[in-house]
């Protein structure tokens, strides 16, 4: 990984999308910095246009597409995307399963939700659990005492000996019923939304992230780069990203984003 001060000055010219997880790499010790916040304007103000892609819940992604300076967001690991028509007043939910689907896996989810923390001694259903539409959220350190390693390997075994899918974020072992991801449906939203095959863009796009949910974005984006928390599960990852801010969670993002923005003047 090199310093995000060396992206060639040409590259920064070229940005024409900025995607971000949000635990941790938009946000800072769980708070959501000014500095977070003034990064997504100034990006908006440049005109790029500003996505983040992210494990939190439906009922916070509504909230997210509505209220924050973003274009659009995909939302629980590739199970939606959202955007908020501002000028219609109308929000557009897409998503990868069906109603009557979502409501079956929610079932088994469900089971799950009662077998692994009776299996996992100090895990929990994470907090924001009641607005998730399409996973469960197992947290192993956001309102809990953090948890060791083979703990939260535990709790990835036992989603996959359910036959879910399952991914470990900075703060929750996520799981889900269904071939998707956070790069899949993001396929998906820049196909519909800004009309453009995501590989057409690739070298257009910079993806921010610090974990190892985020390793299929670190893969396809030539240009990704982390937060420098993300040294902490570089070790676990088989894709990292290409570049590494200086500094943690949101304020590395923001120095992601002045280095962007220098390039273009």
């Amino acid at each position: 990984m090199k310093p995000i001060g060396q992206l060639p000055v040409a590259v920064g010219r070229q940005i024409r999308f900025v995607l971000a997880d949000i635990d941790d790499t938009l946000t800072l010790d769980g708070r959501l910095p000014a500095v977070s916040l003034a990064a997504m304007e100034r990006l908006q103000a440049a005109g790029l246009h500003v996505v983040p892609i992210t494990g939190r819940p439906a009922g916070w992604c509504d909230h997210i597409a509505r209220m924050w300076p973003v274009d659009a967001l995909v939302g629980e690991n590739g199970a939606f995307y959202f955007r908020y028509d501002r000028r219609h007043r109308r929000m557009l939910r897409r998503y990868w399963k069906p109603a009557e689907e979502r409501r079956a896996d929610r079932e088994r989810l469900d089971r799950l939700a009662r077998q692994i923390p009776a299996a996992v001694p100090g895990c929990r259903v994470a907090a924001d659990q009641a607005y998730r539409e399409a996973d469960l959220a197992i947290d192993f350190c956001e309102d809990v005492p953090p948890l060791p390693m083979d703990r939260v390997e535990e709790i990835v075994r036992l989603f996959e000996a359910a036959g879910a899918q399952a991914k470990v974020s900075s703060i929750h072992v996520n799981g889900w019923f269904g071939d998707y991801d956070k790069l899949s449906m993001t396929r998906i939203l820049f196909q519909e939304v800004f009309e453009a095959p995501l590989e057409a863009v690739r070298e257009r796009s910079v993806f921010v992230g610090d974990s190892p949910n985020d390793e299929p974005m670190f893969a396809f984006f030539p240009y990704a780069a982390g937060v420098r928390n993300v040294l902490s599960f570089v070790d676990a990852m088989t894709h990292r990203p290409a570049f590494l801010a200086a500094r943690c969670g949101g304020a590395g993002f923001a120095e992601i984003v002045d280095h962007l923005l220098a390039a273009r003047g």
